[in-house]
């Protein structure tokens, strides 16, 4: 096992590795100085020779490159144009609101996703089935902007029960905090969890389809004892897979309803700092994700092994 857990680590870094460089190369994709660019049209040749200085534009290529990957082994990701703060610090701020919000979507997607799907599985090819399957295409084709814009008339303006937006920490308490974020999180896991019960669905009638399974029902034991402990132990690989996959695409999905719901979030920031040219803080947004997204992967290849052992014996044997 700890061989299987340094390999997959080890086939990370690589990755890691590429994008670094891709984010230190979009300075270079800029037309024109990007001393100029980030600067804004408004700029003074002084303000702009200044902003130079501090980003090190100054400097040939390969000292710059130098002075990148020095700053990444400290932690430093750079200094936010338009705030005059270090990144990293800025994104640590805002960084609670958007991974509250993916880990609550996150939640309603698993619970009701994996539910939906293994109800139709059993119930396949009944009405029940249909309708289950059904609301899982409605929500991976409805938009997911536009669902949060049904959801905030519906449930703010005509029925009044939840907040329009806004964000309330959960020091304020935790009653509070769920107001606020129960409507975002819905609008997330919605998108989502259509795909996540489609694929629960499948991989439960497949296994449902083994030799297996007819011996355990023929040997007499309960459809509710086959369903738990054999038929989702062993659908559970490609289900891990697809919820690694819509936990990812969840972080870039909250860019758009942090911008719907007004939330102080990180997608939210980012999207500020496109607009305002801020590449610094786009650059530090780059790996961050990136980040996420290696970490989510190798979460994903670990839980393979502890799942099904045969992934480590499989590994070991290549």
């Amino acid at each position: 096992m700890l061989r299987y857990v340094v390999h997959r680590i080890a086939s990370a870094i690589p990755v890691l590795l590429v994008v670094t460089l891709v984010a230190f190369g979009m300075r270079l994709l800029i037309p024109g100085d990007p001393a100029i660019v980030m600067a804004g049209e408004g700029a003074t040749p002084d303000e702009v020779q200044q902003l130079r200085l501090r980003l090190g534009l100054d400097r040939p290529l390969l000292g710059q490159m130098e002075t990148w990957y020095a700053r990444l082994l400290h932690g430093d990701l750079g200094t936010s144009i338009l705030l005059n703060r270090p990144v990293a610090q800025v994104f640590l701020e805002r960084a609670p609101v958007t991974v509250a919000l993916s880990i609550y979507g996150m939640v309603i997607t698993l619970v009701v996703g994996i539910g939906c799907g293994m109800v139709a599985a059993i119930a396949r090819n009944t009405w029940i089935d249909w309708a289950t399957m059904t609301f899982a295409l409605a929500g991976v084709s409805v938009p997911n902007f536009w669902l949060a814009l049904v959801l905030i008339f519906v449930f703010s303006v005509e029925l009044g029960w939840l907040p329009t937006g806004g964000y309330v920490p959960l020091a304020q308490g935790v009653l509070p905090w769920l107001r606020n974020l129960t409507m975002p999180a819905i609008s997330l896991a919605l998108l989502q969890l259509g795909l996540l019960a489609r694929i629960t669905r499948s991989s439960m009638l497949e296994v449902l389809r083994q030799d297996y399974i007819r011996t355990a029902r023929a040997i007499g034991i309960r459809d509710g004892l086959i369903y738990r402990k054999l038929a989702f132990r062993n659908a559970l690989v490609p289900i891990v897979t697809v919820a690694g996959i819509i936990f990812s695409l969840s972080m870039s999905g909250a860019v758009v309803i942090e911008q719907v719901y007004a939330l102080p979030g990180v997608g939210r920031f980012i999207v500020s700092s496109i607009l305002s040219r801020d590449y610094p803080v786009l650059q530090g947004g780059l790996l961050i994700t990136a980040a996420i997204f290696v970490l989510i992967n190798l979460i994903v290849d670990l839980l393979y092994a502890v799942i099904d052992p045969r992934v480590r014996y499989v590994r070991r044997g290549g």
